[in-house]
């Protein structure tokens, strides 16, 4: 039986993990400290376990929500994986607060008439990290000042997409604040391609991948005589846990997608 709703009159979040990797480990391990929710099964298409760590795994998306019935779904996969669960979820009524980057935009679009349509809470975010959404809330006031800015996101040498999606919307965001692209400067003679970075609406964004790394953003703007920096370090996964336990008691009672964990803290 679907859960068709949050029941506000429940004490105990019930929370399915799609996804048995570090993250969804993770996740599973703040989840279970936390008072008020427990960890109802992992969900993850390529697992040949039964369980892990006490918690049942389920390789089918639809049959493992119809077993575990959650008040909400907890998504750090990829995206080829995270449709599956999400169409399985919402089919269900069961809110969802999704964390994998790089997602399509015609995935997204799907997302925002599918949630609407069945009145279900969805949050989608970049980054959970509380100091990096506040990073790129800053941004954003920055940005109508300077005409030049340079982001440096700096990942470990796992993450399989690059830029980072918290690069991606901390330049969108610059730009949309500042109302126009920035001043994207290019050297007459360019010894190695490539060497200015990607380029999204005149910011230049440089993606490093090392080992030892875990999550970091600088944002440089520059000004006459002047340079502002701000950066975000997350020195371990369990810095995105706050925000994610956040977003699990946020998106049960909304209706609709929501884009960003700065509209659950109030920045927008």
């Amino acid at each position: 039986m679907a859960r068709g709703g949050y029941n506000p009159g429940v004490t105990e979040l019930s929370v399915v993990i799609s996804g048995t990797g570090r993250m969804g480990r993770q996740v599973a391990a703040a989840v279970l400290a936390e008072p008020g929710m427990t960890p109802a099964a992992y969900i993850d298409g390529l697992s040949e376990r039964g369980a892990m760590d006490g918690i049942p795994v389920f390789r089918e998306a639809g049959a493992g929500l119809d077993e575990a019935k959650p008040h909400v779904v907890v998504d750090f996969t990829n995206a080829a994986w995270t449709p599956v669960i999400a169409k399985a979820a919402l089919e269900r009524g069961i809110p969802m607060v999704i964390g994998t980057t790089g997602l399509p935009a015609e995935f997204m679009g799907w997302l925002e008439r599918e949630a609407a349509a069945r009145g279900v809470g969805v949050v989608v975010a970049a980054n959970f990290a509380i100091s990096a959404v506040l990073m790129m809330h800053f941004a954003k006031q920055a940005a109508r000042f300077f005409d030049s800015a340079e982001i440096i996101e700096l990942h470990h040498d796992g993450k399989v997409d690059s830029p980072s999606g918290t690069a991606k919307a901390t330049a969108e965001g610059m730009v949309a604040a500042r109302g126009r692209p920035f001043e994207h400067r290019v050297p007459e003679t360019e010894t190695v391609p490539g060497a200015r970075g990607a380029e999204l609406g005149g910011v230049a964004i440089h993606a490093v991948r090392l080992p030892g790394l875990v999550a970091h953003q600088e944002v440089i703007f520059g000004g006459l005589g002047q340079v502002l920096t701000i950066r975000q370090d997350s020195l371990g996964r369990d810095s995105f846990m706050p925000g994610v336990l956040l977003a699990i008691r946020e998106v049960v009672g909304r209706k609709g997608l929501v884009v960003g964990l700065e509209r659950l803290l109030g920045l927008e």
